[in-house]
């Protein structure tokens, strides 16, 4: 293994290994942390669901997963988080990184979640979405990681207990020689974590370059544009796409971002979708096979049907007061493990999910070890094939990511690989 990666969630852990893969490296996901790396595996992407956990429980997680990565060989290490930094003030992201800092002996280490193609831009240590400061995004009323501050450093500034850096675009448009120098400052300054600007692809290519050697990186999966060259890797020498299996399809949205919203409402305008009653899944008054039943109709004819609980941010606020925000979550995520092994068990082989809590949920519940990576969907968003039993493919789309049409999109990308495993 030449790089490894310990990735925050599991949609953000696809959006990277898609990354890696389209630069031209052989990359695995592995779903929570092997027992045993591929040996043809050049990048290991580890997920983990360690964004919303208590704080020290990530950073055990986090290292036991970075010790794996260094016995399968990967002499560069890094931290993948979200293009939206979502993190409560409290953690994780610093605890993480402060964490991995001091195992690898790093004297510094790049902060960068940009994510230009999907409007995440960083300039003076502040995080855009399109032309929106993060916390007037959106993003300011996430359910489990509201983000409240767009500036970087000073939101990381609570939760590590590392001084922050920032290297502005001027620096970076420079390149990389300029941004090695501006890192070696910043680390005899002891600032060990440095937010740096980006606002193009370019940017995050030059920040990539000039990353080479470095022990460690923390990021979105942009900050990964630049790696695979560091390795002599092109997008030329990308493995053609793994054949996904034929089977039925469905969609599943757990996410209440703005964006899967409105692609739950373009595709229940255009396909079955059953809305679910989430005050009903906490109190045990419905059940998966309560969906099975509906599927079981005309619904489980469709070419993809949609199952989804995402909710405007007023009707989840309800639900928290309610029942507690941990409770509600907790009973939610559960009912989507408990669907998705039921959906494989009566032969559904493609399922299409949205937002990083529910995919992870699905992910862990079926047991999956590694995923081997397939075309790009929209941008961020990779087909994934599970090549073992059961023979599977998915897409694990972040709730910000994605197309209007995103779920319709997925599907005709299935299509596209349908055909044996091989």
């Amino acid at each position: 293994m030449l790089l490894g990666s310990v990735a925050d969630d599991f949609t953000g852990a696809s959006d990277l290994a898609n990354t890696l893969a389209r630069g031209g490296m052989r990359t695995t996901l592995f779903v929570g942390i092997p027992d045993a790396v591929r040996p043809e595996c050049e990048a290991g992407v580890i997920a983990l669901k360690s964004r919303s956990i208590p704080a020290a429980e990530a950073v055990a997680q986090s290292l036991a997963a970075l010790q794996a990565l260094r016995a399968a060989g990967a002499g560069q290490i890094l931290f993948k988080y979200c293009s939206t930094f979502d993190s409560t003030r409290d953690g994780n992201i610093g605890p993480v990184a402060d964490a991995m800092i001091e195992a690898l002996s790093a004297p510094v280490a790049i902060v960068c979640p940009a994510f230009p193609t999907n409007l995440r831009t960083i300039y003076r240590g502040h995080l855009f979405v399109g032309d929106r400061l993060l916390n007037e995004s959106g993003m300011e009323k996430h359910p489990l990681t509201p983000m409240t501050d767009a500036n970087l450093q000073r939101w990381l500034s609570y939760q590590s207990q590392n001084r922050i850096g920032l290297i502005t675009l001027e620096t970076v448009r420079k390149g990389p020689d300029a941004i090695r120098a501006a890192l070696e400052e910043a680390a005899r300054r002891k600032e060990k974590l440095v937010v740096c600007d980006a606002i193009t692809d370019d940017d995050l290519v030059r920040l990539g370059e000039a990353a080479k050697g470095m022990a460690l990186i923390t990021g979105g999966s942009g900050i990964a544009l630049g790696l695979p060259a560091n390795f002599g890797r092109s997008a030329a020498a990308a493995a053609p796409a793994p054949r996904a299996p034929l089977g039925k399809a469905i969609a599943l949205s757990g996410s209440c971002s703005r964006a899967t919203l409105a692609q739950v409402a373009r595709h229940r305008a255009e396909a079955p979708a059953l809305a679910l009653d989430a005050a009903a899944i906490v109190e045990s008054r419905f059940a998966p096979a309560d969906v099975l039943a509906w599927l079981g109709g005309e619904a489980g004819t469709a070419a993809l049907p949609l199952v989804y609980s995402s909710a405007a941010p007023e009707e989840v606020s309800a639900l928290q007061a309610r029942f507690g925000t941990e409770k509600a979550a907790h009973a939610v995520e559960g009912f989507f493990t408990g669907l998705a092994q039921m959906l494989v068990a009566s032969g559904y082989r493609r399922l299409i999910t949205a937002g990083g809590e529910t995919s992870s949920a699905i992910v862990s519940g079926l047991q999956l070890k590694a995923l081997a990576i397939g075309p790009e969907i929209d941008p961020g968003v990779p087909a994934l094939v599970h090549e073992g039993e059961p023979s599977l493919v998915l897409a694990l789309k972040s709730g910000n990511f994605g197309a209007p049409d995103f779920f319709a999109k997925a599907l005709a990308v299935m299509d596209g690989m349908a055909g044996e495993p091989g």
